[in-house]
């Protein structure tokens, strides 16, 4: 490969964080990528999908290679708004370095390491000479920090449609709590939200045998499921967790007892469930407590993800190995935080997430240390290394 062809990670970084790619607009994030993936020997395929009641995302799967194994590199390009824009010390769509310190939104979530995915296929393909038993792949969304419906999940269903397996994936959401090294995500908690509403008859305050106040029920609903002990955990997950989010009425008068009241949960579930088991005992719970107190309820439910969990073997050690040489620290296998798009990918082939430190994704004054972003495009540059040993 010509010389000319390496990709420089931090000036690409830039120019990716230049781009207001705030979910669902591309801003022209995905150009720039292809055009840096094209010039080093990717074939680039854009993918544009749309639904019902969502925007079209644009969406990009490039190709090196055609024979397997096939190693995907995950992410996206779109980001989260600004919030207040005035509350920024740098214009968040300008990427200013300071101090070894690179600032704007997308920094940490996580336009740096889509860039170190470009910059370390570069340097593997100009090492190997392009030589080498197998592909490289990227698989980028614009649509993950939103719906999450026209992105990832749709190109790998176009992928399968289209012969394109991919054999084990690194997704390159920011992993690390405070430093560089220490965690890899080898799984996630699933998600599931509840839309309880609890249906009584209004009236006079003065009056209450002439109208049934819905706010006791829902008050003994919200109880019932609060105390509900949904499990222990397990080895690789903690246990899983109901939160309410909000209790609302919706009532102005003082003198008038509300006819409805409404509250929303979410459930973070580890794999001791599925969503169609968790949904089950949620309404189990509910019906019995409104057995108890006459009370008519609807529940509305959210199925937004299942769990997953890639168990700890050759993949997940071959990853781990490669962050621990580079740093010097063995990182934790854990399954903490949020949901990702790994959560769609595992369907398919062995996942694994790593990243930068993400103490500042989604904060004003999003930033990344230079040295991390360096650090990290080092780090993927070992694994594919490693893997086509």
């Amino acid at each position: 490969m010509n010389k000319n062809n390496t990709i420089d990670v931090v000036p690409l970084t830039q120019e990716l964080m230049n781009c207001p790619s705030i979910t669902p607009a591309d801003a022209g994030a995905l150009d720039v990528l292809q055009k840096a993936l094209e010039k080093i020997g990717f074939t680039c395929q854009r993918l544009v999908f749309s639904d019902e009641n969502t925007p079209d995302v644009d969406n990009l799967y490039a190709r090196f290679g055609s024979e397997a194994p096939n190693f995907c590199f995950a992410g996206h390009t779109d980001v989260v708004p600004v919030g207040d824009e005035a509350a920024w010390k740098t214009g968040p769509f300008e990427s200013v370095i300071k101090n070894g310190i690179l600032y704007g939104r997308g920094a940490a979530d996580m336009k740096a390491a889509v860039a170190c995915f470009a910059a370390s296929s570069a340097r593997f393909i100009e090492n190997s000479g392009g030589n080498f038993k197998g592909s490289i792949s990227l698989l980028i969304t614009g649509d993950e920090e939103g719906p999450a419906i026209n992105g990832t999940r749709k190109v790998l269903e176009w992928m399968a449609e289209n012969g394109e397996r991919i054999d084990h994936c690194v997704v390159g959401e920011p992993t690390n709590p405070t430093k560089m090294g220490e965690m890899v995500k080898i799984g996630r908690r699933g998600s599931f939200t509840g839309f309880l509403n609890v249906i009584g008859s209004e009236g006079h305050v003065a009056y209450p045998h002439l109208a049934d106040n819905p706010i006791p029920h829902l008050t003994a609903l919200v109880t019932a499921l609060s105390n509900l002990e949904l499990d222990n955990g397990s080895e690789h997950f903690q246990a899983s967790n109901l939160e309410f989010t909000t209790m609302d009425v919706g009532n102005t008068a003082t003198n008038v007892i509300p006819r409805t009241a409404t509250a929303t949960f979410n459930i973070r579930f580890n794999t001791h469930h599925s969503l169609d088991s968790l949904e089950a005992t949620i309404r189990a719970c509910l019906d019995q407590a409104a057995e108890k107190n006459g009370t008519v309820y609807e529940l509305r439910a959210l199925k937004n993800s299942e769990p997953f969990l890639t168990e700890k073997g050759d993949f997940s050690t071959l990853v781990a190995n490669a962050i621990g040489q580079r740093l010097g620290q063995e990182p934790e296998l854990s399954t903490t935080g949020g949901t990702s798009d790994a959560r769609y990918i595992k369907n398919y082939c062995p996942v694994v997430e790593f990243g930068l430190v993400g103490q500042t994704m989604h904060k004003v004054d999003e930033c990344a240390n230079i040295a991390d972003i360096e650090a990290l495009a080092d780090i993927y540059t070992d694994i594919l290394e490693r893997y086509f040993a």
